[in-house]
């Protein structure tokens, strides 16, 4: 393991034993982590106390390189969505967008000049199409092309921790 390697382990590890210090000390601290449903509680109450536990051996923060964790990174503000773009070049776009429990605004519909493949990582969405009735269903595994100028609505998507998509973005052929 190289040194840096080492002494990031080692500052996860010091963190991780500060927060549980933290929590042993103070009773309603200790409660709140007790109510964690599951692991994204924890960090998110973590890095609330200053302590940064997310994440694991190796992984690293989301760059546009796109060398990182697909389903790591925090859950953006309620009804907001991050876009990170990972690979970019001349006619094509590769995005990961974590959404949660967001919704296009009322009466706005996307009408894009490229084609469009979505897949869904995590979590659920609803997709709504302006020629069709019934708004589409997609889950984890799910995927979508919607062709250019193709009008279409973001009717849901998953409260926390989420819903990630990779979405590709071509030119109309």
């Amino acid at each position: 393991m190289a040194e840096a390697q080492l002494q990031a382990f080692l500052d996860k590890v010091n963190q991780l034993n500060a927060f549980v210090a933290r929590s042993e000390a103070d009773p309603q601290l200790r409660e709140a982590l007790r109510s964690c449903a599951h692991h994204h509680d924890v960090v998110s109450l973590a890095r609330q106390q200053g302590f940064e536990i997310g994440r694991r051996w190796g992984e690293t923060e989301l760059n546009s390189g796109g060398d990182a964790n697909l389903l790591g990174g925090a859950c953006p503000p309620e009804g907001e969505e991050r876009i990170d773009t990972l690979i970019a070049a001349p006619g094509l776009r590769l995005q990961r967008i974590h959404s949660c429990q967001a919704s296009s605004p009322p009466d706005f519909w996307y009408d894009q000049p490229e084609q469009e493949w979505v897949t869904l990582l995590q979590g659920s969405a609803q997709i709504r199409f302006a020629d069709e009735p019934v708004p589409i269903e997609l889950n984890r595994g799910d995927s979508l092309v919607i062709s250019a100028h193709r009008r279409h609505r973001l009717e849901r998507t998953d409260p926390h921790p989420g819903t990630i998509w990779l979405a590709l973005f071509w030119p109309q052929p």
